[in-house]
């Protein structure tokens, strides 16, 4: 006897029972020295808020000694506004590569994450040079990766599609 195939599944709510946890928005704890914000919002295609949505944030240590805690993860989720947000150090740069955090974003409606880079607007030399905003030959696209420098760390925003659609990365 064959059986059918059954239909593909639509990621969430089911990502928020297990995923977010009282830690996960701090890939350092407070207080540690150097440590920054990284703050935004999420927007879909019409510019409204995404409410549902889990953001989720990989990186190399910072320059330096090595900081006690520091996990190089975290995971947000966005509140009843769309705003997220993540407690961690500027990361060091790779070879060759300006100082990025990569990001996923979990999302209704998306079948699997989304990938795409944070780099930093205080690092003008650097992301110049970066091979891979190089890559991108839209200059708005580019400029989509971009977080802006506040007083406690850096903003970016996440539109998942429309005008100013975030530029994302092939997983």
């Amino acid at each position: 006897m064959r059986l059918p195939r059954t239909p593909s599944q639509t990621v969430g709510p089911y990502f928020a029972i297990a995923l977010p946890w009282a830690d996960g928005p701090f890939a350092v704890a407070d207080g540690t020295p150097g440590a920054i914000w990284l703050r935004g919002r999420v927007f879909d295609g019409a510019g409204e808020p995404v409410t549902d949505a889990l953001i989720e944030t990989w990186q190399p240590p910072p320059h330096g000694p090595p900081v006690a805690g520091f996990r190089g993860f975290a995971r947000s989720a966005t509140d009843g506004v769309g705003r997220w947000a993540v407690l961690t150090l500027k990361p060091r740069a790779a070879p060759n590569e300006a100082p990025s955090i990569d990001l996923l974003v979990f999302a209704r409606g998306l079948l699997k994450p989304i990938a795409t880079r944070i780099y930093f607007a205080d690092e003008v030399a650097a992301n110049a040079a970066d091979p891979v905003l190089g890559a991108i030959g839209d200059a708005q696209q580019r400029a989509s990766l971009v977080a802006e420098r506040c007083p406690d760390g850096y903003r970016f925003d996440i539109h998942l599609q429309g005008p100013n659609e975030t530029a994302f990365f092939d997983a």
